[in-house]
């Protein structure tokens, strides 16, 4: 496997080897060795599976306690997959990065705990997987809005007309508004 680095340093894409012939292919996505010796020493604890259709787009989510650290990938289908750094101590706090994510390219994306994560189904259907480092705790899970003008995420140049997004996800808020007082206290170092 090996790793491309991304502008923020600790989320990084992983793209395993490809064994393929006329049958189709084989890849391993996920090898704790292969991992470890990659400065990635990983432990999961829940798998997720989602299907969507085009122009779905779910996020940014994120649990305020428990963080999950996820690594993901598509096995059908291609998604853009974006990763916000919310974390206050953090050179790279407020940032963003994003990912084509394609059974196609076979990459995978590691985003460590203490991310926002989201992403816009690009073909017809996208299968989307993942593995979680905590479990699922709704109590915690948090929604900041995609079109935050504060992030100016690229989506991809899809109109926001055309998007499919859950009534939860619409009630996202503000990444201001959830993070105001790192934000105020930021402002006032520099």
């Amino acid at each position: 496997m090996d790793i491309i680095e991304t502008k923020i340093p600790d989320v990084k894409v992983l793209v395993p080897r490809v064994f393929g012939d006329s049958r189709g292919f084989f890849k391993e996505t996920w090898n704790r060795r292969e991992l470890e010796k990659l400065g990635l020493d990983l432990s999961f604890v829940q798998d997720n599976f989602s299907r969507s259709c085009r122009n779905t787009l779910r996020g940014l989510h994120y649990q305020r306690e428990r963080p999950q650290g996820k690594l993901v990938w598509v096995s059908l289908g291609e998604v853009l997959d974006v990763a916000v750094d919310i974390r206050p101590e953090s050179a790279t706090f407020g940032c963003w990065v994003s990912e084509v994510l394609s059974e196609t390219n076979h990459r995978m994306m590691w985003i460590p705990p203490g991310f926002a994560h989201g992403f816009l189904v690009k073909s017809e259907l996208a299968d989307f997987q993942y593995k979680c480092t905590d479990f699922y705790a709704p109590e915690f899970e948090r929604c900041i809005r995609w079109d935050d003008e504060r992030l100016g995420i690229d989506w991809g140049g899809v109109a926001p007309g055309d998007l499919i997004i859950s009534e939860k996800d619409a009630r996202g808020r503000l990444f201001q508004d959830l993070f105001r007082p790192v934000i105020q206290r930021s402002d006032l170092e520099r």
